[in-house]
């Protein structure tokens, strides 16, 4: 039976702009130099006819959700931007209604048609990944979550109770959700503030010694500056996954770095996390890897708050990859490989002890892991796609209202800023850092809080 408050798509529209970087960041082998958000806005009515108007925005990061072997840079991009344009098409064809979380996975069902007729129209010679399906969907399923609470006049965070929707938690997860719904897995009040994870990439220099032409835009350039400049105390840091000599050798500079620029301050707590993107050949690596980091820099590696993604993102095809033994030693989260729970109770299966959730993978995908890996008690932690504006605000408000996440990667402001631009003067408390964190009490207002 339908509620006075469930919502109908009126229109839905896009728009997209591209951002150049500010310095180019490295991951995965592969250098990425700009951004293209891709915009939504979706007008909806409710039953008892109200009515409200919501926006979502993210980068496609085709690079990290389509290194395709067999296509370009630009024409996995390419695919993306069509998908996310028949993805909007399709909503506005939709003849759905209820609360958010039933019609996006009511859409959802179209993302295989979609797939079929964006490969008939651009000739693709390699089948778009799940992935990158979540990720060009995701800006949609933002807009309508923010449309459905300025609908109502309240935060939508505050709306995912079984007063407002239809059907438990059963029929998207397990029968162990049963009479379960996601206001059980998130809080009613956003967390004041969280601490904000900077991004050390492959190619940013350490200290002004590795600078061979500055920038001079009155942004820091070196880590130690954005430590003081920032009140930094936690950094990720990337790592090349198939190189153990480089990748210990830039965990030890790093806590050198650190260490230097910490004292400086009067700072004698700060965290790392290690992102390998993949690269490792398998779990041996990570383990001599952590061995190696503890001889070199033991208390670097006691920094160390949890690794990030080491092997092939594709568990299925690599089972011979099991983080047992080095989730011992520290959290081990799957990252790439979460795309849905079959991917996250296999991935449990296989040792890994957390998952990474992302505001790219989509709202209700991100607040369904997120459930079902508190279920688990598997470690949580909310993570980036070099978000900007309203992207970094709707995977903020995701981290500060599931309540085992302890902190958020934000490293936009770092790549690029220019995309900050009219959000730093509604949200400074967002996007002007002085503590090491970021003020999350901003995103309490109505639909996704901003």
């Amino acid at each position: 039976m339908s509620k006075p408050t469930d919502i109908r798509l009126k229109q839905v529209s896009w728009s997209q702009e591209r951002i150049d970087y500010r310095t180019p960041i490295k991951f995965g082998g592969r250098v990425v130099n700009n951004a293209v958000l891709f915009n939504v806005t979706v007008d909806v009515e409710t039953v008892d006819g109200r009515r409200g108007q919501g926006f979502g925005s993210m980068p496609m990061g085709n690079v990290w959700a389509w290194p395709s072997a067999i296509l370009s840079g630009e024409e996995t991009l390419a695919a993306m931007l069509e998908f996310s344009e028949q993805a909007v098409a399709a909503a506005n064809a939709a003849d759905v209604d209820g609360h958010p979380l039933e019609i996006t996975h009511a859409l959802s069902a179209d993302h295989g048609s979609i797939v079929s007729a964006v490969a008939a129209k651009l000739k693709l010679k390699d089948q778009m990944p799940r992935l990158a399906q979540l990720v060009a969907a995701s800006p949609l399923e933002a807009a309508i979550y923010d449309a459905y609470g300025k609908a109502l006049g309240e935060n939508s965070y505050n709306l995912l109770g079984k007063e407002f929707v239809n059907s438990d938690l059963a029929g998207y997860l397990t029968p162990e959700f049963s009479g379960e719904y996601l206001d059980q897995y998130t809080s009613r009040e956003c967390k004041a503030r969280l601490p904000l994870y900077h991004l050390v990439g492959a190619l940013d220099p350490l200290t002004a010694s590795d600078i061979t032409s500055r920038i001079n835009d009155g942004l820091p350039e070196t880590l130690g500056e954005w430590i003081e400049a920032d009140g930094l105390t936690h950094l990720k840091i990337k790592l090349n996954g198939d190189d153990l000599v480089w990748d210990v050798e830039r965990v030890a500079a790093v806590e050198r770095v650190a260490q230097e620029a910490q004292s400086a301050r009067g700072c004698d707590a700060w965290h790392y996390s290690l992102d390998f993107n993949e690269k490792c050949a398998n779990v041996q690596y990570v383990l001599d890897f952590l061995a190696k980091v503890e001889e070199r820099s033991p208390t670097a590696l006691r920094r160390v708050h949890y690794i990030e993604q080491p092997t092939h993102r594709d568990l299925r095809a690599n089972p011979e990859n099991r983080m047992h033994a080095a989730a011992k030693i520290k959290p081990v989260v799957i990252d790439e490989s979460l795309v849905d729970l079959e991917s996250l109770l296999l991935a449990r299966e296989q040792g890994y002890s957390g998952v990474a959730l992302k505001a790219c993978k989509g709202h209700s995908e991100a607040l369904l892991m997120g459930a079902a890996a508190q279920k688990y008690g598997l470690f949580l932690c909310v993570q980036d796609l070099t978000c900007v504006g309203a992207s970094l605000l709707h995977s903020a408000s995701i981290a500060a209202r599931i309540p085992t996440v302890a902190a958020i990667e934000g490293n936009g402001r770092q790549y690029c800023p220019i995309g900050n631009r009219g959000w730093e003067e509604r949200f400074p408390g967002m996007f002007k850092i002085t503590d090491g964190t970021v003020a999350t009490s901003e995103l309490n207002g109505p639909g996704l809080g901003f």
